[in-house]
């Protein structure tokens, strides 16, 4: 698996320096994600270097670097553990509490009033308190990224991240929660048991098969938005990029042959959405049986890997195993989507050398495209659940703000999450 390391190297400040250090990089295979010149002084300059590393690496590319006559390694740099430090969220009061007149106000005695109006008439909490802008992030750890079980407390700087997001995107309050339980007759209770809480909730790396019972049981039993993200989170980003990638190469969506590469949470939603749009042709290969038989009751068919190759004319591949697509496998003028996280299925650059008319991997299509506006959008519809036409008018929106040649835009742009929470509240409201 390939995690970021951050390098810190010194060059001493003359033409070509640094260009010898990447070279050492460049030698070893590895990929620099990220560069910046930390300070200037004394005729020497102190680089970050970002690099996706596996495990595994050679750690003499550390000494090579050190034995240029032009480089000192320094070090590693602790960059994202310092953005960690202390956590990444903050719960803030929505207005300072400058008098004593407004403590009375906002809590005792004051805010009794408030609470028995709530007791008389409970849709009143929709506007005297922030549960329209509340969402619980619930996890057990058991499908956290590209690492698997790794328990819920591991999975907690996920949550958080999600949770920064919310409020940096759309202004919403995410509360990571974290559970043991990993059975849906034990998650279930616990997240009624605590659902008064919050306007949505957001599912976070439940693992298959699992999860699809869990949601299952609460969009039943509840009458509030609930989405399991790695599910439907991932499909909506999947179909805007398709939109996109389909209008691109010259094909018609609808008419494709689509192949899905591992049918697990992610891979049965976009299956799934992909159905709700129109997509006839839906081929589908995984390990699990149980898996390709959840494709078939979809309308899907079942497949061997190498056929499904052979057949598709779009390919998505969500099953995180690394270098899974040999390149010889791409036929010229498939569209390739490798949204395993942090490695590939196959290197979008390959894909494309060996004939794919458009390739991406999962680093550009990622859920923080959609999630943000999709709880934005049905919290201010104060909508009773997700709907495939609220997923698809995210898609839609999404697909709709790439420019030129992009599959899809900038994660970052707060208006883009303005347009997509539009379009779902919009979607939400219709008759």
């Amino acid at each position: 698996m390939k995690i970021p390391e951050i390098l810190m190297v010194e060059t001493v400040h003359r033409p070509g320096s640094l260009a010898k250090v990447l070279q050492v990089i460049a030698d070893a295979g590895l990929t620099i994600e990220h560069l910046t010149a930390l300070r200037r002084e004394q005729g020497r300059t102190l680089w970050e270097i970002t690099v996706d590393m596996d495990e595994e690496a050679d750690g003499s590319l550390y000494e090579r670097i050190g034995q240029l006559p032009i480089a000192r390694f320094v070090g590693k740099s602790d960059r994202v553990f310092n953005r960690h430090r202390g956590g990444k969220i903050r719960t803030i009061a929505a207005s300072p509490i400058t008098s004593l007149q407004m403590l009375r106000d906002v809590y005792t005695p004051g805010v009794a009033r408030v609470s028995l109006a709530i007791r008389d008439n409970p849709q009143a909490a929709h506007d005297f308190t922030a549960l329209d802008r509340t969402v619980a992030i619930i996890t057990n750890g058991t499908a956290v990224l590209g690492l698997g079980n790794v328990g819920p407390l591991a999975g907690l700087p996920v949550m958080e991240g999600k949770a920064a997001l919310f409020a940096d995107l759309v202004d919403l309050s995410g509360v990571p929660i974290l559970m043991t339980e990993t059975a849906p007759e034990k998650v279930v209770p616990i997240i009624m048991g605590i659902e008064l809480s919050f306007g949505a909730i957001q599912l976070e790396d439940f693992a298959a098969p699992e999860c699809f019972a869990i949601e299952q049981e609460l969009q039943r039993r509840l009458e509030k938005p609930v989405m399991h993200d790695d599910q439907h989170g991932t499909a909506v980003v999947t179909l805007a990029a398709l939109r996109n990638a389909a209008r691109h190469a010259g094909l018609d969506l609808r008419e494709s042959t689509v192949g899905q590469i591992g049918l697990g949470a992610a891979g049965t939603g976009i299956a799934r959405l992909l159905r709700a749009v129109g997509v006839r042709r839906i081929v589908g290969t995984d390990l699990d049986r149980a898996a390709v038989a959840r494709l078939e009751a979809l309308g899907g068919e079942g497949a061997t890997l190498e056929g499904l190759m052979q057949r598709a004319d779009v390919v998505i591949a969500t099953t995180g195993v690394k270098g899974l697509i040999k390149p010889d496998w791409v036929r010229k003028g498939q569209v390739i989507l490798a949204l395993s996280n942090p490695d590939p299925e196959i290197e979008p650059l390959a894909a494309r050398e060996h004939g794919a008319a458009y390739a991406a991997d999962g680093k550009g299509i990622n859920n923080v495209l959609a999630y943000p506006g999709l709880f934005k959008g049905a919290l201010e519809a104060r909508a009773k659940r997700f709907t495939d036409a609220m997923l698809i008018a995210a898609a839609d929106a999404i697909a709709a703000q790439a420019r030129d040649d992009e599959l899809v835009p900038d994660a970052l742009d707060r208006e883009l999450h303005a347009k997509v929470a539009e379009a779902v509240r919009r979607a939400a409201s219709a008759p």
